[in-house]
Parts: structure tokens; C-alpha cells; sequence
């Protein structure tokens, strides 16, 4: 598997674990969905982020822990979204 494909895989897996939980996955959630080590997963999140460095996405600082990924937030906002009545996002 590609260095690109495995971030593409990580982008989507944190995006869905946003929509589905509500939180951002720590890396080691990361790395179970991707099946790979926790070193890789924090490796391959820190490199999602890089790719795209104005497009919303971004760890809290110096930290491996996701802040914010596009269009939501993993800290409690202002902005509450909700979907069919049930409130569990943040967004940026």
C-alpha cells in the first residue's frame, strides 16, 4: 500500500469515527482501523495534517492528539450541529 493511499485511508477512518462518535479517534483507535502499529497511525495522522495545512485540519499544539478536523471540532465550540434532532458536534 502506497505512503498517499494509507493517508487518503486515514482521513476518511477520522472522519468517520467523527461522524459516528462525535469525538475524534486517539491514534491507537487510529491504528486498530487502519491495522497498523500506534507509531504508524500517529505517523500517518501527523502526515493527513501536513498534507493538507489550510484546509481545516490541525492537532492540538504539541500535541498527537486532533483539535480540529474539517468541519468539525474535538473541542466543545460555539458552533453545535445537529442531526434529526440529536446534538453530538462541534464544528469549527
Amino acid at each position: 500500500m502506497s505512503e498517499d493511499s494509507l493517508v487518503q485511508r486515514a482521513f476518511t477512518t477520522i472522519l468517520a469515527h467523527l461522524v459516528e462518535t462525535g469525538r475524534a479517534p486517539h491514534y491507537g483507535e487510529l491504528a486498530d482501523a487502519l491495522d497498523i502499529s500506534m507509531e504508524q497511525a500517529r505517523e500517518v495522522q501527523r502526515g493527513a495534517v501536513a498534507a493538507a495545512p489550510i484546509a481545516g485540519y490541525w492537532l492540538a499544539h504539541d500535541t498527537d492528539h486532533i483539535e480540529s478536523w474539517a468541519p468539525f471540532s474535538n473541542v466543545p465550540t460555539q458552533y453545535l450541529i445537529s442531526v434529526g434532532g440529536v446534538q453530538k458536534w462541534y464544528g469549527q
